[in-house]
Order: structure tokens, then C-alpha cells, then sequence
């Protein structure tokens, strides 16, 4: 397999990469490394959401003209591409408008009763963390899985907490806030010895590397449409292993067959899940950008986002005053300088150098107590980013190290 790009003398990249950025117009305004929070839609993307405009805008499953039916072919093709992508069948793909829409649909459509117990751990995304939490009011029991400093999460510490009556083992895949890769497959084996169901956050780890569902066994796993994928904001998916174990939670039109003052039956999976319109658009953009990343490859996507990110971690390490956090292997680095704030470092970047970065505790402050700290900077890549932009970064920081520090 060829690597994305070839060494060069322009600044490390390539005729491909070059290629690939002008897909992307904004990045010839910034220097764009806040991926984790959302990457940037290419142009084919886009151009497909703009024929749906102009060409066929109808709504989903809700008529037999030819623009109703043209749109909901459309968005059924998208299903088949994301299942197809994943190893999944369409029935067990649930569109979502984000992955915090996905997990919730799991919180709140398994059955419950009391006394039943759930874990989830310390290093979660609030959105893979509050919506188990939040089922105390209902007397479930909650245990919290506690990650090292390094932000890994060893299986030990779940055979510790694991019980006879637990349902749920929920974790990430990928941590938002280190880049850490979990074994998602011993947590799943682990869950299974004890009859209960993993709910995956796969947040940051589909499109970013590639995900088998199947070979995970996994019973769900929440996806986002607008990081790894490079799809548009505002679109996500579930998948459900086996949709007969989940119970509707979101009610409305478009998710039933009936409808009297005394009963509903509702579609079959997945549909009785999506009720009311969908993100059209969205759902059919997501579609082509998964063609998009498949047409680059997801194996060659993953090994050049981990070798900026071991780009960034090398650089940072070396500049004094400067702490990087975790042991991460992604593209995904977190990182504070010592007496500033990171607000005030990702507002210098920006302002001063026109690099993008996030700062504060990423949605994640249950993890930042095991820090000690009120919050990182973190710089994460995707495809399209290159050595010389990465390179840029670390001279940033350096510069506000030496002067600031």
C-alpha cells in the first residue's frame, strides 16, 4: 500500500494530497486542526446535497410522486452504504442527527428495571456519559470505570465492577480527548460472559480506521456522520445488532403502520426508530462522503492521521514547558503549556499563527478531575491536513512556550 504522501520538498506534501485540499476551499484560509470536533465537508459532498436541492427536494417515504420517490431511494442507498461500510445489514442502520442522538436511543428504548446495573467509564464524552447516569433516578445502579492517566482503560478494572445483574457496559472506541484506541473486543467478550449488552462509542474510530461491527460483536455502536466520515453536521447512525431488543423512545409520524385512540404498531426496524422527517440532505450527503473515504481508503486514511499525530506528540514532548497528555496513537493530542490557559493558547494560535485548535474539557469533565487539570488544548487531524501545516503547530506552541511560559 502506498502512503498518502510521498516525502517531498513542498512542505511534505503530494500530487495526492493536493489533490484531496482542494476539495476543501477553506483550507486555503487556516490552518484547520480541530477534526475532533468536526471535520470539513468536501465538494462532492456538497454537490450532492445541492442536486437533492435543485434536482429532487421531496420528502422521505412520504409519497408517490417521483421527486418522494427519487429522495427516498436516495436515502435508502445511503443506509446500504453505511451498513455495507460497517460489515452491518441496512435494518440494523438507525440514522441519527449525531452520535449523542444515537446513545440516548439507547438509554432510553433498552427495559430497564430496578436494580439492574450499568457501567460506563470516567473517560466517556458526556453523551456516552450522563444518559447512564441519569438512569439513577430510575434505581438503576451505575458503576464508573475509572481510565489511567494515560487515558486507557484496562479490562481488569472492568471484571471489578462487573456483576450478575449488569445489562449495559457502555465505553468509546476512541477517546475524544487522548486518541486512545480501546480493546473494544475483550470489553465485548467480557460483557458477553455476563450476558450483557456493549454499547460502543464509535465517535472518533469509524472512518478513522476501519470498524467491522460484526468482527467487534458489539450489540450497539453510536456513529457520527461529521468527524472520521467527513459527512455534514447534523447527521449520525446507531447500530443495532438486534433492533428487537430496542423499543422505540422518539414518537411520530413516519414510524408507524397504525394509529387508533387505543393502540400503535409501529414499522419494522429501522424505521420505527426515525419518525418524523430526517435530515435529508444530510443523510444523502453522508452517503457520498463514505464513497468519498472509501475512493481514498480507509487504511491508508488511518496510517497518515497517526503519523501526524506522532508528528505533533514528537514536536510537543520536545518544547520545555509543554505537557502532552495520554499515551494515544491516533491523530488526536491533547496538550497545556505551563502557566497558560488553554483558552489563551488556542485564541493565541488562532489569532496570532491562524491555526485552529480546540481548548477547555471537550466535553469530558468527569476525565479532567483524574488530570488535575481545568482543561487541555488539543490538536487533531484529518486526511487532508499535512506535515507543514502539523510543523506549523508545533512552532506555534513554541513560540508562545518561550515567550508566555
Amino acid at each position: 500500500m502506498k502512503p498518502l504522501v510521498e516525502p517531498s520538498g513542498d512542505g511534505g506534501k503530494s500530487v495526492e494530497l493536493e489533490s484531496i485540499r482542494k476539495d476543501f476551499p477553506v483550507l486555503e484560509e487556516v490552518v484547520y486542526l480541530d477534526n475532533a470536533a468536526t471535520t470539513q465537508t468536501p465538494k462532492p459532498v456538497v454537490e450532492e446535497m445541492i442536486s437533492f436541492f435543485y434536482e429532487y427536494g421531496a420528502n422521505y417515504g412520504r409519497g408517490a410522486h417521483i421527486l418522494a420517490r427519487k429522495t427516498t431511494e436516495a436515502v435508502e442507498t445511503a443506509r446500504e452504504t453505511l451498513a455495507k461500510f460497517l460489515g452491518a445489514s441496512p435494518e440494523q442502520i438507525v440514522f441519527t442527527k449525531n452520535t449523542t442522538e444515537a446513545l440516548n436511543l439507547v438509554a432510553n428504548g433498552l427495559e430497564f428495571k430496578k436494580g439492574d446495573h450499568v457501567i460506563t467509564t470516567q473517560l466517556e464524552h458526556h453523551s456516552n456519559f450522563i444518559p447512564w447516569t441519569s438512569l439513577r433516578r430510575k434505581g438503576i445502579e451505575v458503576s464508573i470505570v475509572e481510565p489511567s492517566t494515560h487515558g486507557m482503560l484496562s479490562v481488569k478494572s472492568f471484571e471489578a465492577s462487573i456483576r450478575e445483574n449488569t445489562k449495559v457496559v457502555a465505553f468509546t472506541h476512541v477517546s475524544n480527548v487522548f486518541g486512545t484506541i480501546q480493546d473494544v473486543e475483550s470489553l465485548v467478550n467480557l460483557a458477553a460472559d455476563y450476558g450483557a449488552l456493549t454499547v460502543v462509542d464509535g465517535a472518533q474510530s469509524v472512518g478513522h480506521m476501519e470498524v467491522n461491527v460484526k468482527k467487534l460483536k458489539c450489540d450497539f455502536m453510536a456513529i457520527s456522520g461529521h468527524k472520521g466520515l467527513l459527512g455534514p453536521q447534523g447527521t449520525g447512525a446507531l447500530y443495532v445488532s438486534d433492533p428487537e431488543i430496542l423499543e422505540p423512545s422518539i414518537f411520530g409520524g413516519g414510524a408507524v403502520k397504525s394509529v387508533t385512540v387505543n393502540k400503535v404498531v409501529f414499522e419494522d426496524p429501522p424505521y420505527c426508530f426515525e419518525p418524523g422527517t430526517p435530515n435529508i440532505p444530510g443523510v444523502i450527503g453522508l452517503g457520498k462522503a463514505i464513497e468519498y473515504v472509501k475512493s481514498i481508503g480507509v487504511k491508508k486514511i488511518e496510517k497518515w492521521e497517526r503519523e501526524l499525530g506522532d508528528r505533533i506528540r514528537k514536536g510537543l514532548q520536545e518544547i520545555e514547558g509543554v505537557t502532552v497528555y495520554g499515551s494515544g496513537t491516533t491523530g488526536v493530542v491533547p496538550f497545556n503549556i505551563r502557566g497558560i490557559h488553554p483558552h489563551d493558547v488556542a485564541i493565541i494560535l488562532d489569532e496570532v499563527f491562524n491555526i485552529c485548535v480546540r481548548s477547555g474539557h471537550h466535553c469530558a469533565m468527569p476525565l479532567f478531575k483524574i488530570l488535575k487539570t481545568e482543561g487541555s488544548v488539543r490538536a487533531s487531524v484529518a486526511v487532508y491536513n499535512s506535515k507543514y501545516e502539523v510543523d506549523q503547530l508545533i512552532e506555534g506552541v513554541e513560540n508562545i512556550a518561550s515567550n508566555m511560559g
